[in-house]
């Protein structure tokens, strides 16, 4: 009988659900490579459409957008804060902007009669989704994005995390806000009127009410946001460390934060520092640090 020898060829070796493994490992690589092959995205000079959302400084196509949330609340966009900023940082990557809120596009709902707080509830969830729009536009063209929230801003850039996610921006400065201020402060803001904290801790509401209806209806917009718990609305957020909150322990304002409320951001990791100043001196005394350790940004004030 004539012997039939198998000739050993390369096919030989490999089992069949090894070249399928083979097979599929190839097409996953092959659609990774093609996804690299994707142009990275351009950013672009800011749309119109966003620009009148905002005053800015700086290249509009840097690839780091540090945004202020105004102070306040007042019914003209402030640029200050931005020129601050911009003018006194070597920063050269940098876009620096503010961006507007419900009672600075439109300052006759604040000019005309008193507006109830669902009222002012309203047009501070305006003002949020402004905000987010003008983030979302950013983060979404692959940039780098700070926020930077003062006084009222502490309060909105709150709320936008709370509202919004702590996703919406890569870091947050805030200064000089509580997370659950005195019941009765915000209150009398409420009604219109206006308060004080005592040494930084004990609530005072002023004896003469308040008569100017801009003025009233302002406190009531600070009243939307003031009542708010964010002890409680930022609980379900696990983890703050994006955060750098600074407060001063004197703070006649919105007050000291109390241990509770400095163990609550502890305890999502948040980064917190206390002076021993006032609303105004606090902002002043580490506004250059809060940029350093916060975002990286040296700001060099005189």
């Amino acid at each position: 009988m004539k012997k039939v020898f198998l000739k050993k060829t390369r096919s030989n070796y490999y089992s069949i659900p090894f070249i399928i493994l083979i097979t599929i490992l190839s097409i996953f690589i092959a659609s990774c490579s093609k996804n690299d092959d994707q142009p990275p995205v351009v950013i672009t000079k800011i749309s119109e459409d966003i620009k009148e959302l905002i005053y800015f400084q700086g290249d509009e196509k840097a690839s780091t957008v540090l945004i202020n949330v105004q102070e306040g609340p007042d019914t003209k966009l402030d640029a200050s804060i931005v020129d601050l900023i911009f003018n006194n940082t070597n920063a050269t990557d940098l876009l620096v902007a503010n961006v507007h809120q419900a009672q600075t596009l439109d300052s006759t709902i604040v000019k005309g009669n008193d507006i109830t707080l669902e009222q002012a509830i309203t047009y501070s969830a305006k003002s949020i989704e402004t905000l987010d729009q003008v983030l979302s536009y950013f983060k979404g063209q692959g940039r780098t994005v700070y926020v930077f929230g003062n006084s009222f801003g502490a309060f909105m850039t709150q709320e936008l995390i709370a509202k919004k996610g702590i996703n919406s921006a890569d870091k947050y400065l805030i200064m000089t806000g509580r997370l659950d201020i005195n019941d009765v402060i915000w209150q009398a803001l409420a009604e219109g009127n206006n308060g004080y904290f005592e040494s930084g801790v004990t609530p005072i509401i002023d004896a003469e009410l308040v008569t100017d209806i801009k003025e009233k209806n302002l406190n009531k917009m600070t009243a939307a946001l003031g009542k708010n718990r964010y002890t409680q609305l930022l609980n379900t957020i696990e983890d703050l460390s994006k955060v750098t909150y600074i407060y001063g322990k004197n703070d006649q304002a919105v007050g000291s934060l109390t241990a509770e409320e400095v163990q609550f951001l502890e305890s999502k990791n948040a980064t917190v520092i206390s002076g021993n100043g006032g609303h105004g001196e606090t902002f002043f005394e580490f506004v250059v640090q809060g940029f350093k350790d916060a975002f990286g940004i040296e700001i060099l004030l005189q």
